[in-house]
Protein backbone atom coordinates (compact mmCIF):
# COMPACT_ATOMS: atom_id res chain seq x y z
CA UNK A 1 0.00 0.00 0.00
CA UNK A 2 1.46 3.84 -0.98
CA UNK A 3 0.73 6.10 1.38
CA UNK A 4 0.81 9.94 1.79
CA UNK A 5 4.54 10.21 2.08
CA UNK A 6 5.03 8.07 -0.70
CA UNK A 7 3.02 10.41 -2.88
CA UNK A 8 4.26 13.57 -2.04
CA UNK A 9 8.22 11.73 -2.21
CA UNK A 10 7.39 10.51 -5.43
CA UNK A 11 5.96 14.13 -6.65
CA UNK A 12 9.25 15.36 -4.84
CA UNK A 13 12.13 13.36 -6.80
CA UNK A 14 9.82 14.21 -10.06
CA UNK A 15 8.56 10.97 -10.69
CA UNK A 16 5.32 12.03 -10.91
CA UNK A 17 3.51 15.24 -11.54
CA UNK A 18 1.77 17.10 -9.43
CA UNK A 19 -1.37 16.86 -11.24
CA UNK A 20 -0.93 12.92 -11.71
CA UNK A 21 -0.73 13.11 -7.53
CA UNK A 22 -4.22 15.24 -7.12
CA UNK A 23 -5.84 12.51 -9.84
CA UNK A 24 -4.77 9.62 -7.97
CA UNK A 25 -5.78 11.21 -4.93
CA UNK A 26 -9.16 11.85 -6.51
CA UNK A 27 -9.45 8.13 -7.94
CA UNK A 28 -9.16 6.68 -4.26
CA UNK A 29 -11.84 8.68 -2.53
CA UNK A 30 -14.09 7.79 -5.34
CA UNK A 31 -13.31 4.32 -5.03
CA UNK A 32 -13.83 4.53 -1.17
CA UNK A 33 -16.99 5.90 -2.15
CA UNK A 34 -16.80 8.89 -0.61
CA UNK A 35 -15.75 12.72 -1.71
CA UNK A 36 -12.25 13.05 -0.90
CA UNK A 37 -13.02 16.75 0.21
CA UNK A 38 -15.60 15.35 2.81
CA UNK A 39 -12.91 12.92 4.19
CA UNK A 40 -10.99 15.83 6.29
CA UNK A 41 -7.80 13.36 5.67
CA UNK A 42 -4.78 14.22 7.72
CA UNK A 43 -1.13 12.56 7.22
CA UNK A 44 -0.56 11.65 10.97
CA UNK A 45 0.68 8.53 10.90
CA UNK A 46 1.98 6.21 7.80
CA UNK A 47 3.14 2.94 9.24
CA UNK A 48 3.68 1.87 12.79
CA UNK A 49 7.39 2.89 12.40
CA UNK A 50 6.14 6.43 13.03
CA UNK A 51 4.78 5.48 16.21
CA UNK A 52 8.09 3.75 17.28
CA UNK A 53 10.40 7.06 16.23
CA UNK A 54 8.14 9.09 18.23
CA UNK A 55 8.33 6.67 21.37
CA UNK A 56 12.43 6.70 21.08
CA UNK A 57 12.62 10.37 19.98
CA UNK A 58 10.56 11.44 23.77
CA UNK A 59 12.68 9.32 25.35
CA UNK A 60 15.80 11.19 24.11
CA UNK A 61 14.08 14.71 24.24
CA UNK A 62 13.47 14.04 27.92
CA UNK A 63 16.80 12.59 28.71
CA UNK A 64 18.46 15.63 26.95
CA UNK A 65 16.36 18.00 29.46
CA UNK A 66 16.94 16.12 31.89
CA UNK A 67 20.57 16.46 31.58
CA UNK A 68 20.20 20.43 30.55
CA UNK A 69 18.38 21.15 33.30
CA UNK A 70 21.02 19.84 35.87
CA UNK A 71 23.29 22.04 34.31
CA UNK A 72 21.74 25.64 33.96
CA UNK A 73 18.41 28.10 34.29
CA UNK A 74 16.76 27.07 31.16
CA UNK A 75 19.52 24.19 30.22
CA UNK A 76 16.69 21.75 29.83
CA UNK A 77 14.33 23.75 27.28
CA UNK A 78 17.45 24.62 25.14
CA UNK A 79 18.85 20.82 25.16
CA UNK A 80 15.10 20.17 23.99
CA UNK A 81 14.85 22.53 20.91
CA UNK A 82 18.47 22.37 19.98
CA UNK A 83 17.57 18.31 20.09
CA UNK A 84 14.43 18.56 18.27
CA UNK A 85 15.43 20.60 15.50
CA UNK A 86 18.56 17.82 14.77
CA UNK A 87 15.89 15.07 14.73
CA UNK A 88 13.88 17.09 12.21
CA UNK A 89 16.75 17.29 10.02
CA UNK A 90 16.64 13.32 9.56
CA UNK A 91 12.62 12.56 10.35
CA UNK A 92 11.26 15.25 8.80
CA UNK A 93 13.17 16.83 5.88
CA UNK A 94 14.85 13.36 5.01
CA UNK A 95 12.40 10.54 6.22
CA UNK A 96 9.06 12.90 5.73
CA UNK A 97 7.53 11.01 8.72
CA UNK A 98 4.16 12.94 9.87
CA UNK A 99 3.76 12.01 13.30
CA UNK A 100 7.53 12.33 14.38
CA UNK A 101 7.66 15.51 12.47
CA UNK A 102 4.48 17.07 14.43
CA UNK A 103 5.76 15.79 17.87
CA UNK A 104 9.24 17.46 16.86
CA UNK A 105 7.50 20.82 16.08
CA UNK A 106 5.07 20.87 19.18
CA UNK A 107 8.40 20.01 21.59
CA UNK A 108 10.77 23.05 19.58
CA UNK A 109 7.92 25.33 19.78
CA UNK A 110 6.94 24.88 23.73
CA UNK A 111 10.90 24.94 24.59
CA UNK A 112 11.88 27.49 22.75
CA UNK A 113 8.94 29.30 24.59
CA UNK A 114 9.37 27.85 28.21
CA UNK A 115 13.23 28.49 27.70
CA UNK A 116 12.90 32.23 26.73
CA UNK A 117 10.50 33.12 29.83
CA UNK A 118 12.67 30.53 32.51
CA UNK A 119 15.60 32.88 31.17
CA UNK A 120 13.63 36.30 31.64
CA UNK A 121 11.90 34.72 34.94
CA UNK A 122 13.75 32.22 36.53
CA UNK A 123 12.38 28.69 36.06
CA UNK A 124 10.74 28.35 39.62
CA UNK A 125 8.91 31.48 38.27
CA UNK A 126 7.22 29.81 35.18
CA UNK A 127 5.73 26.96 37.33
CA UNK A 128 4.55 28.58 40.60
CA UNK A 129 3.39 31.81 38.80
CA UNK A 130 4.76 33.78 42.04
CA UNK A 131 6.39 36.17 40.81
CA UNK A 132 6.56 38.71 43.52
CA UNK A 133 6.68 41.72 40.83
CA UNK A 134 4.15 43.46 38.71
CA UNK A 135 1.34 41.45 36.83
CA UNK A 136 2.77 44.13 33.45
CA UNK A 137 6.35 43.24 33.93
CA UNK A 138 4.97 39.62 33.60
CA UNK A 139 2.94 40.25 30.64
CA UNK A 140 5.42 41.70 28.89
CA UNK A 141 8.13 38.88 29.65
CA UNK A 142 5.78 36.18 28.60
CA UNK A 143 5.21 38.35 25.53
CA UNK A 144 8.66 38.71 24.78
CA UNK A 145 8.77 34.77 25.30
CA UNK A 146 5.70 34.76 22.36
CA UNK A 147 7.23 36.76 20.11
CA UNK A 148 10.95 34.67 20.34
CA UNK A 149 8.97 31.25 20.37
CA UNK A 150 6.62 32.41 17.15
CA UNK A 151 9.68 33.88 15.26
CA UNK A 152 11.21 30.34 15.99
CA UNK A 153 8.13 28.73 14.39
CA UNK A 154 8.21 30.90 11.28
CA UNK A 155 11.94 29.48 10.56
CA UNK A 156 11.16 26.09 11.71
CA UNK A 157 8.68 26.74 8.75
CA UNK A 158 10.86 28.14 6.29
CA UNK A 159 13.09 24.83 7.20
CA UNK A 160 10.85 21.72 7.31
CA UNK A 161 7.27 22.92 6.34
CA UNK A 162 5.30 20.81 8.91
CA UNK A 163 1.84 22.10 8.49
CA UNK A 164 1.14 22.02 11.81
CA UNK A 165 4.06 25.04 12.25
CA UNK A 166 1.59 27.23 10.91
CA UNK A 167 -0.92 27.06 13.72
CA UNK A 168 1.81 27.02 16.58
CA UNK A 169 2.97 30.28 15.16
CA UNK A 170 -0.66 31.69 14.82
CA UNK A 171 -1.41 30.42 18.69
CA UNK A 172 2.22 31.81 19.59
CA UNK A 173 1.24 35.57 18.44
CA UNK A 174 -1.83 35.57 19.60
CA UNK A 175 -0.26 35.25 22.88
CA UNK A 176 1.94 38.13 22.16
CA UNK A 177 -1.04 40.08 21.03
CA UNK A 178 -3.43 39.06 24.59
CA UNK A 179 -0.05 39.75 26.59
CA UNK A 180 0.71 43.13 25.49
CA UNK A 181 -2.85 44.25 25.81
CA UNK A 182 -2.62 43.02 29.95
CA UNK A 183 0.50 44.67 29.77
CA UNK A 184 -0.63 47.79 28.47
CA UNK A 185 -4.23 48.29 30.28
CA UNK A 186 -3.95 45.89 33.58
CA UNK A 187 -8.09 46.07 33.49
CA UNK A 188 -8.33 44.56 30.42
CA UNK A 189 -7.30 40.88 32.62
CA UNK A 190 -11.35 40.60 33.00
CA UNK A 191 -11.57 40.53 29.75
CA UNK A 192 -9.45 37.50 29.10
CA UNK A 193 -12.39 35.68 27.56
CA UNK A 194 -13.51 38.48 25.50
CA UNK A 195 -10.03 38.61 24.53
CA UNK A 196 -9.31 34.98 23.81
CA UNK A 197 -12.70 34.44 22.00
CA UNK A 198 -11.36 37.13 19.24
CA UNK A 199 -8.40 35.23 18.90
CA UNK A 200 -9.65 32.53 18.31
CA UNK A 201 -12.29 34.10 15.66
CA UNK A 202 -9.41 35.61 14.17
CA UNK A 203 -7.56 32.38 13.26
CA UNK A 204 -10.55 30.57 12.11
CA UNK A 205 -10.36 33.62 9.53
CA UNK A 206 -6.68 32.85 9.39
CA UNK A 207 -8.07 28.73 8.62
CA UNK A 208 -10.53 30.05 6.07
CA UNK A 209 -8.05 31.54 4.35
CA UNK A 210 -5.94 28.30 4.28
CA UNK A 211 -8.93 26.68 2.85
CA UNK A 212 -10.49 29.21 0.25
CA UNK A 213 -6.36 28.51 -1.57
CA UNK A 214 -7.06 24.58 -1.94
CA UNK A 215 -10.92 24.34 -1.98
CA UNK A 216 -10.39 20.53 -3.58
CA UNK A 217 -8.04 20.14 -0.68
CA UNK A 218 -5.47 18.42 -2.08
CA UNK A 219 -2.21 20.34 -1.36
CA UNK A 220 -0.55 20.62 2.14
CA UNK A 221 -2.54 23.93 2.50
CA UNK A 222 -5.32 22.04 3.62
CA UNK A 223 -3.18 20.59 6.00
CA UNK A 224 -2.52 23.97 7.26
CA UNK A 225 -5.73 24.86 7.57
CA UNK A 226 -6.80 21.63 9.60
CA UNK A 227 -4.41 22.66 11.93
CA UNK A 228 -5.25 26.26 11.91
CA UNK A 229 -9.08 25.01 12.74
CA UNK A 230 -8.16 22.69 15.54
CA UNK A 231 -6.37 25.01 17.04
CA UNK A 232 -8.77 27.97 16.60
CA UNK A 233 -12.09 25.68 18.00
CA UNK A 234 -11.07 25.34 21.21
CA UNK A 235 -10.49 29.31 21.27
CA UNK A 236 -13.67 29.86 20.26
CA UNK A 237 -15.92 27.38 22.04
CA UNK A 238 -14.69 27.52 25.72
CA UNK A 239 -15.04 31.42 26.02
CA UNK A 240 -18.42 30.91 25.03
CA UNK A 241 -19.76 28.10 27.10
CA UNK A 242 -17.64 30.05 30.34
CA UNK A 243 -19.18 32.94 29.28
CA UNK A 244 -22.41 31.35 29.41
CA UNK A 245 -21.52 30.23 33.18
CA UNK A 246 -22.18 27.14 32.45
CA UNK A 247 -19.75 25.47 35.18
CA UNK A 248 -20.35 27.71 37.72
CA UNK A 249 -23.18 25.81 39.05
CA UNK A 250 -25.94 23.51 38.03
CA UNK A 251 -27.26 23.10 34.34
CA UNK A 252 -30.47 24.39 34.57
CA UNK A 253 -33.01 23.92 31.73
CA UNK A 254 -32.47 27.13 29.88
CA UNK A 255 -28.59 27.12 29.78
CA UNK A 256 -29.07 23.78 29.04
CA UNK A 257 -31.05 24.80 25.99
CA UNK A 258 -28.86 27.02 24.85
CA UNK A 259 -26.06 25.28 25.10
CA UNK A 260 -27.71 22.82 22.79
CA UNK A 261 -28.64 25.21 20.47
CA UNK A 262 -25.77 26.50 20.06
CA UNK A 263 -23.83 23.32 19.75
CA UNK A 264 -26.05 23.25 17.03
CA UNK A 265 -25.18 26.60 15.71
CA UNK A 266 -21.62 24.96 15.64
CA UNK A 267 -23.06 22.37 13.44
CA UNK A 268 -24.20 24.30 11.07
CA UNK A 269 -21.10 26.11 10.78
CA UNK A 270 -18.85 22.47 10.72
CA UNK A 271 -20.63 21.36 7.79
CA UNK A 272 -20.61 24.90 5.90
CA UNK A 273 -16.70 25.07 5.98
CA UNK A 274 -16.45 21.03 6.25
CA UNK A 275 -14.63 21.25 9.04
CA UNK A 276 -15.34 19.03 12.40
CA UNK A 277 -13.19 20.88 15.13
CA UNK A 278 -15.93 23.01 16.51
CA UNK A 279 -18.34 19.82 17.23
CA UNK A 280 -15.01 17.93 19.11
CA UNK A 281 -14.51 21.11 21.11
CA UNK A 282 -17.80 21.69 22.09
CA UNK A 283 -18.74 17.61 22.44
CA UNK A 284 -17.64 18.01 26.65
CA UNK A 285 -19.76 21.15 27.55
CA UNK A 286 -22.63 19.42 25.82
CA UNK A 287 -22.39 16.07 27.44
CA UNK A 288 -22.12 17.93 31.11
CA UNK A 289 -25.01 20.07 30.60
CA UNK A 290 -27.42 16.90 29.29
CA UNK A 291 -25.81 14.69 32.10
CA UNK A 292 -26.19 17.81 34.45
CA UNK A 293 -30.09 18.29 33.62
CA UNK A 294 -30.92 14.56 33.36
CA UNK A 295 -29.60 14.50 37.31
CA UNK A 296 -31.56 16.94 38.07
CA UNK A 297 -34.45 14.85 36.81
CA UNK A 298 -33.62 11.58 38.79
CA UNK A 299 -31.61 9.94 36.51
CA UNK A 300 -28.76 10.15 38.59
CA UNK A 301 -27.12 6.52 37.89
CA UNK A 302 -27.36 6.60 33.98
CA UNK A 303 -27.40 9.94 33.30
CA UNK A 304 -24.02 10.06 31.52
CA UNK A 305 -25.11 7.12 30.00
CA UNK A 306 -27.88 8.28 28.35
CA UNK A 307 -26.10 11.35 27.58
CA UNK A 308 -23.79 9.94 25.47
CA UNK A 309 -25.89 7.39 23.80
CA UNK A 310 -27.87 10.56 22.27
CA UNK A 311 -25.04 12.42 21.95
CA UNK A 312 -22.59 9.63 19.86
CA UNK A 313 -25.81 8.53 17.46
CA UNK A 314 -26.23 11.66 17.02
CA UNK A 315 -23.00 12.39 15.67
CA UNK A 316 -22.66 8.76 14.14
CA UNK A 317 -25.54 9.96 12.23
CA UNK A 318 -24.28 13.35 10.98
CA UNK A 319 -21.05 11.54 10.12
CA UNK A 320 -22.90 8.80 7.72
CA UNK A 321 -24.91 11.64 6.19
CA UNK A 322 -22.50 14.47 5.94
CA UNK A 323 -22.16 15.27 2.28
CA UNK A 324 -25.90 14.77 1.74
CA UNK A 325 -26.30 17.55 5.03
CA UNK A 326 -23.19 19.82 3.42
CA UNK A 327 -25.30 19.97 0.11
CA UNK A 328 -28.47 21.29 1.91
CA UNK A 329 -26.08 23.82 3.80
CA UNK A 330 -24.34 24.96 1.18
CA UNK A 331 -27.13 25.24 -1.09
CA UNK A 332 -29.23 27.70 1.24
CA UNK A 333 -25.59 29.88 1.05
CA UNK A 334 -25.32 32.81 -0.90
CA UNK A 335 -23.57 32.12 -4.77
CA UNK A 336 -20.15 34.37 -3.86
CA UNK A 337 -19.99 32.44 -0.38
CA UNK A 338 -20.66 28.54 -1.82
CA UNK A 339 -17.99 29.91 -4.64
CA UNK A 340 -15.19 30.02 -1.54
CA UNK A 341 -15.99 27.11 0.62
CA UNK A 342 -14.86 23.54 -0.15
CA UNK A 343 -16.61 22.21 -3.33
CA UNK A 344 -19.28 19.83 -3.17
CA UNK A 345 -19.05 16.60 -4.88
CA UNK A 346 -22.82 15.68 -6.18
Amino acid sequence: MYSEADIEAAVAAGVMTPEAAAALRAHAGTVRAGPQVDEENIRLVTSFNDIFVTIASILLLVAMAWIGASLTTGGGAIACAATSWLLAEYFTRKRHMALPSIVLLITFAWSIFFAATALTMGVNSVWSLDYGVSSQWVALNFALAAAIAAGATYLHWRRFYVPITVAAGTVALVGLLLMLVIAAVPGSRSMLLFLGLLGGLSVFAFAMWWDISDRERITRRSDVAFWLHLFAAPMIVHPIFWLLGLLEGQATTARTLAVVLLYAVFGIVALAVDRRALLVSALFYVLYALSALLRQYGAIQLNFAFTAAIIGSALLLLSAFWHRARIHVVGMLPAEWRARLPALNR
